[in-house]
């Protein structure tokens, strides 16, 4: 495993988010164990991003991709009673679009969000999830101001407009952790075994280490509308928001 492979798959969606076809060969395949390819696109879900979609066409044939399972291989799950290339077939690979789309916006989202509420109000993140188009984050926030929710808004909206740049680099492990405050979570989410960190950063506002995929700019988030501000135990805030065009 590591940053640019999953066993034997060369990760294709790190190296560029905006590929949506590439051409590929199954390297092993059984109906209900999975499908593993020699390079992907397919974000296999991680970090609170859930899993791609889409398609592999092959021989005039199609399988959908519904899902993944990780383990010492990058598993893609057909969907129910698709038929399945075996190992050694050329196959091309299609994401669903608007779906990665939409999960690439909503999550750079989420690091604007991030960003904004450790700048302006010191608050780690302790959990979060996310689905096209709408998310929850939760923070570590004891004292709540009485306008924090319209602020809030306000305020990531902002960063959104900015249009900052979002920058992706990958840094040896003791280089990436001598950056400061690149851990924006309560606990250290990082294998201690990884030799390699992949560091997201909003340029000006939030650098984090992140496995996901990303807008280029956070203009192209769209707008964010925080829905609910929720209490959940004594110093823990949920913030709940949706993305519109």
């Amino acid at each position: 495993m590591g940053v640019t492979h999953h066993g034997r798959t060369h990760r294709l969606d790190l190296a560029d988010p905006t590929l949506r076809e590439w051409d590929c060969t199954v390297l092993w395949s059984d109906p209900e164990g999975g499908i593993v390819l020699d390079r992907s696109a397919f974000y296999p879900g991680g970090g609170g991003q859930p899993p791609d979609h889409g398609v592999l066409l092959w021989e005039g044939v199609q399988t959908r991709v519904v899902g993944t399972r990780k383990g010492d291989d990058l598993y893609l799950l057909p969907a129910p009673g698709d038929p399945v290339p075996p190992a050694g077939t050329k196959v091309a690979g299609a994401l669903d679009d608007a779906r990665r789309s939409l999960l690439m916006r909503t999550h750079s989202g989420l690091h604007v969000l991030c960003g904004v509420v450790f700048r302006d109000f010191g608050a780690l993140v302790t959990g979060g999830n996310m689905e096209p188009g709408e998310a929850r984050m939760d923070f570590n926030l004891p004292e709540v101001p009485a306008d924090f929710k319209a602020r809030l808004e306000d305020l990531v909206n902002a960063e959104v407009t900015a249009n900052r740049r979002v920058e992706v680099k990958v840094l040896a492990r003791e280089q990436a952790l001598a950056l400061p405050d690149i851990i924006r979570t309560q606990s250290n989410l990082i294998p201690a075994d990884e030799q390699e960190i992949r560091i997201v950063d909003i340029v000006g506002l939030d650098v984090q280490a992140d496995g996901g995929t990303h807008v280029a700019a956070t203009g192209q988030v769209g707008k964010v509308t925080v829905v609910k501000v929720e209490s959940k135990g004594k110093a823990n805030r949920r913030v709940r928001v949706k993305l519109s065009d």
